[in-house]
């Protein structure tokens, strides 16, 4: 009562930040007259000045004032846009590595110049952060224009560039770019065989836009670089057939966890069918030889009984195509790992592709805590601050709006069943569209968008539906969501980039109906003028209407996601309304929702068709449920955490390793002090110190000498002298050692020498390391089962991977040892570097087995030249995609030249879509 009291008169800590920031904003205001009385080119060389202020010791918090006026008044020349002054607010907040959260329709794209060009002054590159690259490429094509005016230049990463566009573009002032790209190409370079390969530089400052997508929902999965491994498709096959005859009774499954396990029955009927198919290595299931039978095994039960066919997954030409549980996005060439994909392309009956073996690995939480300084943008991050400064050390601070809200966020309406709701929600988008109001309808699925699409058809509403089946079209049936009376039903609206205008956006538009029509010709300006006059007229009555009515079918899992799709609507002070809807059958109540709701509502004697009054003791019951979902998940993401920071340390130890052997001038020294250890462990393990000559184990000495050394010394003649001992055996080993590499050397040509030590170590670390990975992810899913014995797993993790890691570093330098020793030079070319080989990028979760990956692979072909200003698209030739247009589509980004060589957008030519 004292807290709401205090912060009746004094504010909240938050409103006392924002407002602590005034005398900043008035500082930069102050700036505002100068600047608009200079040149063009006058404000151009204020970058200039900049950076000779820096180099005389001047701070970027110094600089800020006057620079965050200079890129407001870049953006009112170049963009026609000004920035707000609460915008200024968030600028401030990104520069100093904080969460701007700012609702949706305010400007967060404009937000980010201000923080992005203030910390690319100082020439150590910028990296802007977003999910998926659609946004990469328009946000760097936009925003570019700013930062070419003031003389700095843009690159953007998106998918299929070369290592050259893409070292250019990470040479840039400032770097777009998708999560997964970056944490991608940061893995991708520390398997390059040759500094000159790797493409990033020293990491510096990181604007992160959605950053709870990323920081938070993504987070859960590590990315994994892997390569192939052996077909196994029969034994797939196989396993499938035996878990297709297993009923409901062989099993138990858990929801919340999604996990599944085989009862006692269960257990034995698998043993009978597996020994009956000959796939049971005598009569136990869970014998050692078994071991990857019971695998294949638990992987078929998952995707038989818990991943569900247009859910989790769609089938699309032959394929299991995984479905984006944050986006609804189908995320064509990601697969889940651990052979949970093989396992559903074989419930499919499709083609089964071989499984991966993982090479690199990193999260999220690890990949961006590399960054000095980082910030973040997003509509929703309040309910997750505690768990940012937790993991990331970042506060949360919420951004004014600057025109006040004015949508209306009703309480939710409750029905007995899916079919009473969904009917409910029919009547409903009926209503409010024949009055005029567009309706936003959020799914959280594509079956159950589908099902609506039925009712509605029903109703006869004219509808469209956005999901992952009509990914193509996304962009254009949201810009038109706001139009009059229009109806869209959207699979999970997080996320979409696209802003809905109410009344229609006047470039759709033009595309969609006067597709025939060049830009910038007098007949395409006519008729734009009168579109735009439409617009204008249908806004109107849209605002008339009430605004854009938000309906979701049911809630999600996290809040943050249902205060999104609530955010579509009352952008900049338009009017909205918002409302879901809500069932005993909705997946969110049914596996998370407290006992007594369910009783509550069944005492309750409801009519079928019958809905509950809206409630404020429901509402906090349903908060309740997603509270769960929402701690549940922070654990799954805190665990990642906890096993990754112990593969973290090692990773670091590994790739500073091949760093510095990649910019030794020479390997001489290391090799050489492998060499002596290697010498020492010999020697200490036949000859113990404080033993007699005949305690030695000569014979094993020898064995050793040859295989790892190719030495072949007297070692029994040395025994008949009077006084050796441990120490005069090593001495005249090592000796030998040398003298033998120094020959081994003079075959070859120094130059050459030095290459072929720096590539046996890069291949031998590279080999060892992957094969650790694939120790530590067999070890992760084991050690859980030592809770048993009261031990803690995590520490129980860790005692393990330190002891695996220090055998690791010991076969490293034996291997390395052995293959030098053993190579003969003499007649042989110096060995080329290998080339990297074809890498499968995921990005999975080991607990859960779902890929979060967003969509960088399912993008486009269209390749964007990393050197800016300004940002062009480059047109990719129409024979290295096929002559026929169709097959272009998905292939080619939407904004870069279209391949038949009209010189128009894609979008405008062969890309466009037919309304």
């Amino acid at each position: 009562m004292f807290g709401g009291l205090a912060k009746s008169l004094f504010g909240s800590s938050n409103d006392r930040y924002v407002k602590s920031l005034n005398p900043i904003i008035a500082r930069i205001a102050s700036f505002e007259p100068t600047l608009e009385a200079l040149s063009d080119a006058d404000l151009a060389a204020q970058t200039v000045k900049f950076r000779e202020q820096l180099a005389n010791g001047a701070k970027l918090d110094d600089l800020l004032p006057e620079a965050f006026a200079t890129v407001r008044e870049a953006a009112r020349r170049v963009l026609g846009m000004r920035h707000f002054d609460v915008q200024m607010i968030g600028g401030i907040v990104l520069h100093r590595g904080e969460i701007a959260e700012m609702r949706t329709g305010e400007g967060k794209t404009l937000v980010a110049t201000l923080a992005t060009y203030l910390n690319a002054l100082p020439g150590k590159g910028v990296h802007v952060v977003t999910v998926n690259d659609y946004l990469a490429s328009r946000d760097a094509g936009w925003m570019s224009q700013v930062y070419s005016f003031l003389g700095m230049t843009t690159g953007v990463i998106i998918p299929n560039l070369t290592d050259e566009q893409r070292s250019a573009a990470y040479n840039s002032d400032i770097t777009y770019g998708t999560n997964n790209e970056f944490g991608f190409d940061y893995l991708r370079d520390n398997m390059k065989y040759e500094r000159s390969g790797m493409t990033q530089r020293a990491f510096n400052f990181a604007i992160v836009d959605e950053v709870d997508s990323i920081l938070i929902d993504e987070a859960r999965t590590p990315l994994i670089i892997s390569g192939p491994t052996d077909d196994k498709s029969d034994l797939y096959k196989q396993v499938d057939v035996v878990v297709k005859q297993f009923t409901a009774e062989d099993y138990e499954k858990d929801e919340k966890q999604k996990s599944i396990i085989l009862t006692e029955d269960g257990t034995e009927r698998a043993e009978r069918m597996l020994e009956a198919a000959g796939l049971l290595e005598g009569e136990n299931l869970y014998d050692f030889e078994n071991t990857q039978v019971v695998h294949h095994l638990n992987q078929a039960l998952r995707a038989n009984m818990m991943f569900k066919r247009d859910t989790d997954y769609i089938v699309k030409d032959g394929k299991v195509v995984i479905i984006d549980e944050f986006t609804g996005r189908m995320m064509d060439g990601r697969r889940w790992s651990e052979g949970l994909h093989q396992a559903v392309e074989a419930k499919e009956g499709v083609n089964i592709e071989p499984e991966n073996q993982t090479m690199a690995s990193i999260t999220f939480q690890n990949y961006f805590r590399m960054y000095p300084k980082i910030g973040g943008m997003t509509g929703t991050a309040a309910t997750e601050a505690a768990e940012f400064y937790d993991i990331y050390k970042i506060n949360v601070v919420s951004i004014p709006t600057n025109v006040p809200v004015q949508r209306i966020d009703e309480e939710d309406t409750f029905y007995k069943s899916t079919e009473d709701k969904f009917r409910g929600i029919a009547k409903t988008i009926r209503e409010h569209a024949a009055a005029g109001q567009p309706v936003l309808v959020g799914t959280v699925s594509i079956e159950k968008s589908e099902l609506l699409s039925e009712f509605l058809t029903a109703e006869g509403v004219d509808h469209k539906v956005l999901n992952a089946r009509y990914h193509e079209s996304e962009a254009h049936i949201v810009a038109q969501a706001g139009r009059k009376g229009a109806v869209t039903i959207a699979t999970n609206m997080a996320g979409r980039g696209t802003d809905i205008q109410l009344g229609g956006n006047l470039e759709f538009r033009m595309t969609d109906e006067y597709g025939d029509l060049d830009p910038g010709t007098p007949d395409y300006e006519g008729v734009a003028d009168r579109v735009r006059e439409e617009i204008v007229a249908e806004k109107a009555a849209v605002l008339a209407a009430g605004g854009l009515f938000v309906l979701g079918t049911e809630r999600h899992e996290s809040r943050r996601i249902d205060n999104q799709l609530r955010g579509r609507s009352g952008r900049q002070g338009d009017p909205g309304l918002s409302r879901f809807y809500l069932c005993l059958d909705d997946e969110l109540l049914r596996i998370f929702g407290p006992d007594t709701l369910f009783a509550r509502m069944m005492r309750s004697n409801m009519e079928d068709g019958e809905a509950l009054p809206p409630s404020k003791w429901m509402s906090k019951a349903i908060e309740t449920a997603q509270k769960k979902v929402e701690a549940r998940n922070y654990d799954i993401r805190k665990q990642v955490v906890e096993y990754d920071d112990v593969m973290n340390d090692q990773r670091k130890v590994i790739y500073e390793q091949r760093s510095d052997i990649m910019d030794a001038e020479t390997v001489g020294d290391m090799m050489s002090d492998m060499r002596a250890e290697t010498v020492n462990t010999i020697v200490g393990e036949s000859c113990p110190p404080n033993s007699y000559p005949e305690q030695w184990d000569v014979a094993g000495m020898k064995l050793k000498l040859a295989d790892l050394l190719n030495l072949h010394l007297p070692v029994d003649d040395w025994l008949a002298e009077e006084a050796i001992d441990p120490e005069i055996v090593l001495e005249r080993v090592q000796a030998a050692a040398d003298e033998a590499m120094v020959e081994k050397a003079a075959q070859v040509a120094p130059e050459t020498w030095i290459q072929i030590e720096k590539s046996i170590l890069l291949q031998h670390l590279d080999h060892h390391w992957k094969e650790h990975l694939s120790t530590l992810d067999a070890l992760r899913q084991v050690v859980h089962l030592r809770a048993y014995a009261q031990k803690t797993p995590i520490n129980e993790y860790k005692q393990e991977a330190f002891s695996l890691f220090q055998r690791m570093l010991d076969n490293i330098r034996e291997d390395v040892a052995r293959t030098i020793s053993h190579a003969d030079f003499q007649y042989q070319a110096p060995p080329e570097l290998p080339p990297l080989p074809d890498f499968i990028t995921t990005h999975f979760d080991p607990f859960t087995g779902e890929d979060n990956s967003a969509d960088i692979d399912a993008g486009t072909r269209g390749y964007v030249t990393t050197t800016l200003p300004p940002l062009q698209m480059v047109r990719p030739e129409a024979q290295d995609l096929g002559e026929d247009p169709a097959e272009w589509e998905g292939r080619v980004n939407r904004n870069a030249p279209c391949p038949c060589g009209s010189g128009r957008k894609y979008k405008h030519c062969h890309g466009a879509v037919s309304a």
